[in-house]
């Protein structure tokens, strides 16, 4: 029973849940960034689906003007 349970994890709710998300909120998109620049995956960040969405088209729209950088250096 012990190995059986080494995989099951606890659902834990979405981190963003009742937060708004926005272009302009730069410290909230740089926490979902990597080191590199790349978006964090929602496997790893327990972002829901409808959030992680929202949060890749922020980081997006911030890139094109220029408010976040599309690599790191």
């Amino acid at each position: 029973t012990a190995v059986s349970n080494v995989f099951l994890r606890r659902s834990r709710g979405c981190p963003l849940k009742g937060i708004d998300i926005c272009y302009k909120n730069i410290e909230l998109l740089l926490k979902f960034t990597s080191e590199m620049g790349r978006i964090i995956p929602s496997r790893i960040t327990s972002v829901c689906a409808k959030k992680q969405r929202e949060l890749a088209k922020a980081i997006k729209r911030a890139r094109a003007i220029a408010l976040l950088p599309f690599v790191a250096k």
